[in-house]
């Protein structure tokens, strides 16, 4: 046997080793002609494609719970977007496209408008390419892309995978993933947790690697040929949690939720979030043409708050701008929209649209029962940050915040600390801002790794500001839903851990085992190593 190598970043704990399956690539680009004749009669082929489309994942969705049952849901409505749908059949009336071409066409601005978003949004992405691929595939007769039917535990391997292929895995056939491209924060690592499968995304190499069986680990995020025997460690079933964040001393650490709409809220809730630690509004505000009213915001932001009577939620104001697709807006092109004029800076141009959201925010509070907290991103100063908790105070809402995404907010943290209630660590943002890498590119995927040293300490460091200060830290990135990496914050000075709500009884369960000297010995090991490997060794020592 050769000894076939490879690292990538691992972010779905446990080891497993067996046969590999290959998923097929993606669908090349359907043709420009020929050009249909009836062009009318072509058009009308497209929506009864989605609506098969839709229905298909629908039925899927019937069949799995929890997060795997939203994501289902999720992409079954994109398949059946009427603007998706218009834009297509659009053009294939008025360039003669075909209706396979025009629907591939029509995606690629939506896709584009995402990946452009960065963050959040850009994880959408990923999304409308698979309902892209689907639609395509039932207009061209050919069999529908994704994860073939496995008739034994398998090793799965793909370029990357959608969500709904994700979603719709079955733990007892899939030992392991490896895909060769995704990040830290893509849906396919989300998933693989809350499935207790172990997983190794941005893993170079692995689709020209011609092996019959591999070993993966998703810890270390090695990848390796193995002798093909069926083996598991690690991984498996959720841990169970009693719904307080409190170590074994008694120390106590609320364990959040983090949503963007309604349906989220109640998964956070049924999960036992004991409340919620960053409520993203943009789900509000993408399909607006215009501004939505301060009325139909209040009533968004209630359907969200409603599962969180009496229990804190702490609300992020619009995160959008010029690389956001929201026309309202009227942005300007920039060069480089994650540099630009994005989140809070928006509200400095447009400090009408803020302070309408902050009027709703209130309302939503009151009526809601819940106890809101407001904060703002992409706050990059003191003097901003100063800005905002004013116009929030004027707004009637007591406590704001800002979160820390920008470096130059966590070296400005003391002096933020100052005029600000709170602050929150965004920590997927946070590193691609330090490593100066796009946290949606595979190719840099390693540097977004939150266990990455130089990150950790840049967080420590402002652990330190807010415990001097004595005012409240959290983390609302995506290293608040690795167990391990919860207790190395924790032990920093973290107060709170907000993430998906299909991380929160492993974080919590976790959180029960810890004490707060092992947390912060586990802190120092990691902050005194080399590399991300090294970290969650150093980690993991002291448990």
């Amino acid at each position: 046997m050769s000894s076939a190598r490879l690292s990538g970043v691992g972010v779905s704990s446990g080891r497993a080793s067996g046969p590999v399956v290959r998923v097929a690539e993606a669908l090349p680009e359907p043709p420009l002609g020929p050009r249909p004749a009836d062009t009318k009669e072509e058009a009308s082929r497209i929506r009864p494609a989605t609506e098969v489309v839709a229905q298909r994942l629908m039925e899927r969705a019937k069949t799995v719970e929890g997060e795997a049952r939203a994501v289902l849901e999720t992409t079954a409505a994109m398949a059946g977007d009427p603007s998706l749908i218009k834009s297509a059949e659009k053009l294939v009336v008025d360039e003669a496209l075909p209706a396979a071409r025009a629907v591939h066409q029509a995606a690629a601005k939506f896709i584009s408008a995402l990946q452009a978003a960065g963050g959040y949004m850009a994880e959408r992405a990923r999304d409308v390419q698979d309902v892209r691929d689907r639609v395509v595939a039932e207009l061209l007769g050919l069999p529908a892309p994704g994860v073939p039917d496995l008739t034994s535990p398998s090793v799965l391997v793909a370029r990357d995978l959608a969500p709904a292929d994700t979603a719709g895995l079955d733990p007892s056939k899939v030992l392991a993933l490896v895909t060769e491209e995704g990040g830290p924060t893509s849906h396919t690592a989300i998933l693989a947790r809350s499935l207790g499968i172990p997983a190794v995304v941005a893993c170079r190499g692995v689709l020209a690697l011609d092996v019959p069986a591999l070993e993966v680990d998703g810890d270390t995020g090695q990848v390796r040929e193995s002798d093909g025997k069926v083996r598991t460690a690690g991984g498996g079933k959720k841990a169970t949690w009693n719904g307080v964040g409190v170590l074994k001393d008694g120390h106590r650490v609320k364990v959040l939720g983090n949503v963007g709409s309604p349906a989220d809220a109640a998964a956070a809730a049924a999960a036992g979030a004991e409340g919620v630690g960053l409520f993203r509004t943009e789900f509000c505000f993408l399909d607006a043409a215009e501004e939505p009213t301060v009325a139909e915001q209040t009533a968004a932001y209630e359907a969200v708050l409603a599962p969180f009577k009496g229990k804190p939620v702490v609300v992020r104001t619009l995160d959008a701008g010029a690389d956001k697709p929201l026309a309202f807006l009227n942005p300007d092109p920039e060069p480089n929209p994650a540099l630009g004029v994005r989140g809070l800076r928006v509200a400095f141009d447009r400090p009408d649209v803020l302070d309408r959201q902050l009027e709703a925010i209130a309302a939503a509070a009151a009526s809601s029962g819940a106890d809101v907290s407001v904060m703002a991103p992409m706050v990059a100063t003191a003097a901003e940050a100063s800005w905002f908790v004013a116009r929030a105070r004027q707004a009637g809402i007591s406590r704001a915040g800002v979160m820390v995404e920008v470096p130059s907010a966590a070296l400005s943290a003391r002096e933020i600390l100052q005029v600000v209630d709170f602050i929150s660590i965004g920590t997927n943002d946070l590193a691609q801002y330090v490593f100066a890498a796009d946290r949606q590119l595979g190719g840099v995927a390693a540097l977004n790794d939150p266990w990455q040293p130089a990150l950790l300490r840049l967080i420590a460091q402002v652990g330190e500001a807010a415990t001097a200060a004595g005012k409240p830290i959290g983390v609302c990135g995506e290293a608040a839903a690795d167990p391990l990496l919860a207790c190395v914050l924790i032990g920093m000075g973290v107060t709170s851990l907000s993430m998906n709500h299909t991380a929160l009884a492993d974080v919590g369960a976790k959180l029960a085992t810890s004490s707060m000297d092992i947390c912060q010995l586990a802190a120092r090991g990691a902050l005194a190593a080399a590399d991300p490997a090294t970290a969650k060794l150093a980690a993991r020592a002291p448990h």
